[in-house]
């Protein structure tokens, strides 16, 4: 992510500002709450007040009256451009951004970030939105167009099913659509994609595809899941070793066939479907053993002769026919009937 270069020195602007505070303890909780001490450290509000002996809500009040101070006085107004600069900052990401992605356009220095964040709630043209239910933390300038923006998020959330995901380019076609019946036009890829980033709700897996952040497709949290990727992504059944070198060369991450292995087994997301051979059981790939393959079709189609009935275990499983043959030959659940045709005991 390329930093976007301002002309002001955040650490500069935020020092004479913290001085028009007079009060003592009001410049401490000030430069504590930010960030803007020797350490770097932004603490709690409870963090400060135990140190005071003081409540929660009492520390929030002495930190918004010593922001209103500073709004009040003839410093902030002598610092009109530099606000009037980040308010610039915000409208070349498209009037809204998510809070750590803004601070990190501006600078790759954690302590200069603090500056930049304590100027963003001195600021009265900056509005905000903590992170909860939907969306992350984020800074705007306009409240109607954010909210506008967000109505439209959810509502390409509400399009999207649990088990599939978009590429690219397709989650964008339909973002601009939803956007274009809220009255909002916006082609810049990239702006629409740091919008789609502000909910908590669509997300993009490792391979730059979008979907619901809950979807097994885009929630990835170890080798299962990585695995499941790079099955989804293949299309067919493909053996362990095959998929760990993929999820290698996919993610590069370091996959052990035997590992791998295993983990496919115990995943019920997939079915063993051959020698090695695995497929997820979303498409449709019946589990267990061949017999109880040849059980399954059975039930469900009634007497069947030998090739139909390994005509349709090999949609299910890649063995040979011989194999499905053995099988058969097991009296126990499978009758052979005068007219060819096999069926259940």
């Amino acid at each position: 992510m390329d930093t976007i270069k301002i002309t002001f020195k955040p650490k500069q602007v935020s020092t004479r500002l913290v001085k028009v505070i007079d009060n003592d303890r009001a410049r401490d909780v000030l430069m504590r709450r930010y960030g803007l001490t020797d350490t770097g450290d932004i603490e709690t509000l409870e963090s400060v007040g135990q140190s005071y002996g003081i409540t929660r809500e009492r520390v929030r009040q002495i930190e918004n009256h010593a922001l209103k101070s500073i709004q009040k006085s003839r410093d902030y107004q002598a610092l009109a451009d530099a606000f009037a600069e980040l308010a610039q900052t915000i409208n070349q990401l498209g009037g809204i951004a998510p809070q750590d992605e803004l601070l990190k356009y501006l600078s790759t220095k954690p302590a200069e970030q603090n500056d930049i964040l304590f100027l963003l709630h001195v600021g009265d043209a900056f509005n905000k939105k903590k992170e909860g239910g939907d969306f992350v933390h984020h800074w705007f300038l306009d409240n109607a167009q954010a909210k506008t923006i967000r109505d439209a998020t959810q509502t390409l959330y509400g399009t999207l099913a649990d088990t599939v995901v978009l590429p690219e380019e397709e989650i964008i076609s339909r973002y601009k659509s939803e956007l274009r019946k809220a009255q909002i036009a916006q082609d810049n890829a990239e702006t629409l994609l740091r919008w789609l980033s502000l909910s908590k709700k669509i997300a993009r897996n490792p391979l730059g595809e979008w979907g619901r952040a809950s979807s097994p497709s885009v929630r990835v949290k170890g080798m299962r899941d990585f695995a499941y990727l790079t099955l989804k992504r293949h299309g067919s059944p493909m053996h362990f070793s095959e998929v760990a070198q993929q999820v290698e060369e996919l993610f590069g991450r370091k996959a052990h066939v035997a590992t791998t292995h295993n983990e496919l087994i115990k995943d019920p997301r997939f079915v063993l479907v051959g020698r090695g051979l695995y497929a997820l059981a979303e498409w449709g790939y019946s589990k267990g053993v061949v017999k109880d393959v040849i059980r399954d079709v059975l039930k469900e189609h009634g007497p069947l002769t030998k090739k139909e009935i390994i005509d349709r275990v090999k949609r299910e499983r890649y063995v040979k026919d011989n194999t499905i043959a053995v099988n058969l030959q097991d009296t126990d659940t499978f009758a052979h009937q005068k007219d060819g045709r096999y069926i259940l005991i």
